[in-house]
């Protein structure tokens, strides 16, 4: 039998095969310069103003925000997946023209991503994406990485929510009524996405010392020579709980994940970090960024766009390429999410504990039986 040609000679290393639609034709995602750089944030006149000032301080003043790095960024395919699959209204169209619906929303066809798919099932409201980063620092990087990526985010039309770990007790079993413990776990209880962003140092992600867990009680913050600024991070994840009673507060979700280094590139973090997620039962897509030198790839605090903005690198277009996969991700996902959380060991779980309250109720009703 002849040999097929129909492959390169090596074979088909990037599994091209598996980008092609029902006809064999390659399949592409050209970019829409109608959408390019459209916005679709939520506008500061619908949104809640108490949420906006304690969990948005990535917001920009507007003037700056319209002609930043941000808005400049060619995201129109993510663009067109939220605008077909969510309930969030087109820019590009004004209410009452013949191609939107009464309420100025585009007939967008569904998942772009996928030709011929029909509309996903389920919930159409924004993506709500918790952000949580791992330094108190006073200029953290992994803060300002993360405050970028929230624009990234933003301006696809998240609903994203910045949590300060600033007063956050170290875990123990006694303080779980704490308010940040509470804010906390309320937060990822309402979230379908994280982005965990940390900072690596020495090789790994925590590292706790006596000087950390006293500095940490007295409220106190920390310079570069401490180990403390990644076990901020894992004392969040440590307070998050697999369960709460019956609510798993991250099972199912999204989780993109990101660090940044004080020194040449690494991955130790970004991997203990999808251990993390494995752990917790989320699924962790999969690109991942990390920011080597990251003390380069900052302006200062006093620059143009707002200072404290990420250089133009490959380190930020991969940063944005994992925002976008975020979105698509938590967009295909989330219709599912019930659907993720069955398991045949809780059925059965479930099944023996029902049947062994049902014996000792029968058990309570025959002796009442007996002593009546």
């Amino acid at each position: 039998m002849a040999a097929s040609t129909d492959l390169p000679i090596h074979g088909d290393l990037n599994n091209t095969q598996m980008m092609r639609t029902a006809e064999g034709e390659q399949a592409e995602l050209a970019p829409d310069s109608r959408y390019s750089h459209v916005t679709l944030e939520i506008p500061e006149s619908e949104d809640d103003a108490e949420i906006r000032r304690k969990y948005r301080p990535f917001l920009l003043d507007p003037e700056i925000a319209k002609n930043d790095w941000v808005s400049r960024l060619e995201l129109s395919a993510a663009t067109k997946v939220v605008l077909g699959n969510l309930d969030v209204p087109d820019p590009t169209l004004e209410s009452g023209t013949t191609e939107a619906n009464g309420d100025g929303k585009r007939a967008v066809e569904p998942v772009p991503y996928a030709p011929g798919v029909p509309g996903l099932p389920g919930g159409r409201e924004r993506l709500r994406v918790l952000v949580l980063y791992g330094s108190l620092r006073s200029r953290s990087f992994s803060r300002l990485a993360a405050y970028e990526a929230s624009r990234v985010l933003w301006r696809l039309g998240c609903d994203v929510r910045v949590y300060s770990p600033e007063g956050l007790p170290v875990k123990d079993d006694v303080q779980h009524l704490h308010p940040k413990v509470q804010e906390l776990r309320e937060l990822s209880k309402w979230s379908d996405g994280h982005l965990w962003v940390s900072p690596e140092q020495h090789g790994n992600l925590v590292r706790f010392n006596h000087q950390f867990l006293k500095a940490f009680a007295r409220g106190g913050r920390f310079g570069v020579a401490h180990s403390a600024q990644t076990a901020v991070f894992k004392n969040q994840i440590d307070w998050i709980p697999l369960s709460m009673g019956s609510v798993r507060p991250t099972q199912g979700r999204t989780l993109a994940i990101a660090q940044v280094n004080g020194g040449s590139q690494s991955f130790n973090a970004v991997n203990s970090l999808r251990i993390l997620g494995r752990w917790m039962r989320m699924f962790a897509i999969p690109n991942q960024s990390s920011v080597p030198q990251a003390w380069t790839h900052f302006t200062d605090p006093d620059a143009e766009e707002g200072g404290n903005r990420m250089k133009p690198s490959g380190n930020r277009a991969r940063l944005v390429d994992c925002m976008e996969e975020l979105v698509k991700y938590t967009i295909v996902m989330r219709p599912h999410f019930y659907l993720f959380g069955d398991r045949h060991s809780e059925r059965e779980e479930k099944k023996a504990k029902e049947e062994k309250e049902r014996k000792a109720e029968e058990e309570k009703q025959s002796r009442q039986n007996e002593t009546s």
